[in-house]
């Protein structure tokens, strides 16, 4: 009974902390929708001229502040706590939506497309984008902090599954909001007028939820631990242990820190590096140009209704998300991360081939469902399962910060870059990612550990030790 209590703290917990982890999903996605209706929308302004590359900004500038989010989430997370840094990615969110909504703020004239306005809406969509920063850091660092051992790396996998899952529900909500003018003669203008408002306005539920909600968990004890609040660290800890173990745990965590933060490089560079190229890596093995421009790929592949064939894809991309979460603890993060590595660059290099030679249909739709169910149970849970888990608690904040920040670099380098290289060159494009597949499996045998199973202490304690060497 007593084991059951600790099992529903966490699972409250953990909950609340994911839905982080779905404003991710849903405030990246929700741009796919709307940006048809806001292309229109600001072509009609008279005062500018909205070119390819304001729209082009406009759809990525969300991208800006997912960088600048990353960077301060070291910043705030070590100063301010986990919880408190949540908060605050909830209230940007909230912000982002409402103002996204409503750029017009009650200042400038309503409905008129101006430069004013195209530059006041930029403004929300980076202040959205610094949430998703602050979150895509803090929600899997926060989780880890939390999590018995054991249970962390399918406890943090969760994050991704809400992620993903957030996606899959903007796209959702997006068409429901469309669907229900569909049969309106005069849709096409309530689009470009109220459709994109109301989607992006639509974010503003679950960031209010995940606002208030964040208040009612406690902060990371391994945070309040090293800021010498044992008490308070005790107490979080004992709603999740047995009294003897929730000790304990605290004893480790002063075990391994003498400081409540030490200089970055104190454990060498082999761990920051490590950190880095995971979180690189992760992104140039290309699947977000995948995923943004699924509807194109599979068109140009001669996919009839290829919309559908994408939310196939999605579906595959859930199931297989669900997949990491129940073996990543029985399997290991290492081998997941290589045998997923090994079936993207099979999968990548299947879609090549479809475009030297002729072959059926059916065979670059299952090239591109393998490549991207590959990415789904390897490298887009597990390196956010890294990111909470590898570095030391002394400088895990600074260093998760560094990381992430390079994840949403990459994340724009490889989808700025994709419609270019793609149009010079179908299968090259798809040569290069299952090249970096295969760097990146020899990478992760070479030089990453495998901490299945270790505690954060224990981890501490490796890199420690490895630095003396």
């Amino acid at each position: 009974m007593q084991s059951n209590k600790y099992k529903l703290n966490l699972f409250g917990i953990v909950l609340v902390a994911v839905i982080g982890g779905l404003l991710f999903g849903y405030d990246t996605a929700v741009i796919s929708g709307a940006e048809k209706g806001l292309e229109q929308f600001f072509d009609a302004a008279t005062d500018f001229d909205y070119s390819d590359f304001w729209h082009g900004f406009t759809s990525s500038s969300a991208l800006i502040g997912c960088i600048i989010g990353a960077f301060l989430s070291g910043f705030l997370s070590s100063r301010l706590g986990r919880k408190k840094s949540l908060f605050i990615a909830g209230i940007l969110f909230f912000v982002s939506a409402w103002g996204s909504f409503a750029p017009e703020s009650g200042i400038l004239p309503k409905g008129e497309p101006t430069m004013i306005l195209a530059v006041v809406f930029n403004i929300y969509r980076i202040i959205g984008g610094i949430g998703v920063g602050l979150a895509s850091a803090i929600c899997p660092m926060y989780i880890a902090e939390i999590a018995p051992a054991g249970k962390r790396g399918a406890l943090v996998s969760w994050n991704q599954f809400a992620i993903i899952f957030g996606q899959l529900v903007v796209y959702f909500v997006n068409y429901l909001i469309v669907r229900s003018h569909i049969n309106d003669p005069a849709v096409a203008e309530w689009t470009q007028q109220v459709g994109w408002r109301v989607m992006f306005g639509s974010e503003c539920v679950p960031a209010a939820a995940f606002a208030l909600l964040i208040l009612l968990v406690p902060e990371s004890p391994r945070y309040l631990a090293l800021q010498g609040r044992d008490d308070e660290a005790l107490q979080v800890l004992c709603k999740l242990f047995p009294q003897e173990h929730a000790g304990e745990i605290i004893r480790e965590i002063h075990a391994t820190a003498t400081e409540k933060r030490e200089p970055l490089m104190r454990f060498g560079w082999l761990v920051i590096c490590v950190g880095i190229m995971l979180s690189v890596f992760q992104q140039i093995v290309g699947i977000n140009a995948v995923l943004y421009f699924a509807p194109r790929i599979f068109e140009s592949m001669g996919v009839n209704k290829p919309m559908i064939f994408t939310v196939i894809m999605g579906v595959v991309n859930i199931s297989f998300t669900l997949l990491a979460i129940y073996t990543v603890e029985k399997f290991g993060r290492k081998p997941l991360l290589i045998v997923g590595s090994l079936l993207m660059s099979m999968g990548a290099a299947g879609v090549a081939l479809i475009n030297i030679i002729t072959l059926p249909a059916w065979v670059a739709v299952m090239s591109i469902l393998v490549y991207s169910a590959a990415f789904m149970f390897s490298w887009g849970p597990i390196c956010w399962v890294y990111m909470s888990e590898l570095f030391p608690n002394t400088i895990r904040s600074q260093a998760t910060a560094i990381a992430v920040a390079f994840q949403w670099i990459s994340n724009f380098a490889v989808s700025a870059s994709f419609v270019p290289i793609y149009n010079y060159s179908h299968s090259m494009v798809y040569v290069i990612y299952g090249v970096i597949c295969l760097v990146a499996a020899l990478f992760v045998w070479k030089l990453v550990p495998e901490t299945k199973g270790k505690t954060l202490e224990e981890i501490t304690t490796m890199w420690r030790e490895r630095s003396k060497k």
